[in-house]
């Protein structure tokens, strides 16, 4: 008798040796519960039961439902959790999406008001440059404004004693008159010469000279203020070295220019495309 008790006992405290040092392991490496995804306490392992313990070979369906339930349980806990981050990683990779192309359509939009404040900026300078060039036209224009150049000169021959217009004398000054036809900035300098001496040719070149203004006014409605008449008698011809008196008479006609005309031609141009786009 006494003989199985001393071989039982040593067999007790081998058997009981790696049970508790297994629970003396498992309690010291239990996390603690801000160590879990779910926030609970990790699960216990089942306490001792019977003489098997935790193996138990002949265990009931009742004792592993008892044993299973709990992992089930934190399974279908885990797998919540896990859908919850999934949507909440789907939420907020969709709004950062959103944020992103949000962010692109509003540098676009940037983008294309920078390139339209340009091309304005453009058509601004544009503008600028042809309103200097047209001031800077004018100022040139009026510096010359009393500047005339002779464009066109005719002479008038008469016979000694005549002052009617002969039909040459007439298609001469129509050529002329026609050329200056709804014009600005002209005037018509007329010149008569006659022979004789003293105040008998004066009137005499004086009158010839009037008949060719008395035709320009009745017959091309030229403004009298737009036309110099000045008789010359016997003068010598202005310009030439000969002082040799002329015979009989004869009238010029010179048609005097200056840039009037052309600064009204450059007034009366179509706008151009950058000048049309400004607002008014």
């Amino acid at each position: 008798m006494k003989s199985r008790i001393l071989l039982t006992l040593p067999l007790a405290a081998v058997l009981a040796f790696p049970a508790m040092a297994q629970t003396s392991s498992q309690t010291q490496s239990a996390p603690s519960s801000t160590d879990t995804a779910t926030g609970k306490q990790p699960l216990q392992p089942p306490a001792r039961e019977g003489f098997w313990g935790r193996v138990n070979p002949f265990a009931r369906k009742s004792y592993v439902k008892r044993q299973t339930d709990p992992i089930r349980d934190r399974v279908n806990e885990l797998d919540q959790l896990t859908a919850a981050n999934t949507k909440a990683i789907k939420d907020t990779d969709e709004r950062a999406q959103a944020g992103i192309k949000l962010a692109s359509d509003k540098a676009d939009a940037a983008n294309q008001h920078a390139i339209d404040a340009g091309n304005k900026a453009q058509a601004a300078q544009q503008s600028a440059q042809q309103a200097s060039a047209r001031i800077q036209t004018v100022e040139t224009v009026v510096g010359n404004i009393d500047q005339y150049k002779a464009s066109n000169q005719t002479e008038i021959r008469f016979k000694p004693g005549q002052t009617m217009l002969s039909k040459n004398a007439k298609d001469a000054l129509d050529e002329m008159a026609n050329s200056v036809k709804g014009q600005h900035g002209y005037i018509i300098e007329v010149q008569g010469f006659a022979s004789g001496k003293g105040q008998i040719a004066i009137q005499n070149s004086y009158k010839m000279a009037e008949s060719v203004v008395r035709y320009l006014v009745l017959s091309h409605e030229i403004p009298v203020y737009r036309i110099y008449l000045v008789g010359m008698g016997n003068a010598p011809v202005a310009g030439e070295e000969n002082t040799k008196r002329i015979s009989g008479g004869r009238v010029e006609v010179s048609l005097l220019k200056n840039d009037l005309e052309q600064l009204s031609s450059n007034s009366s141009a179509p706008m151009s495309t950058a000048d049309q786009q400004q607002p008014k």
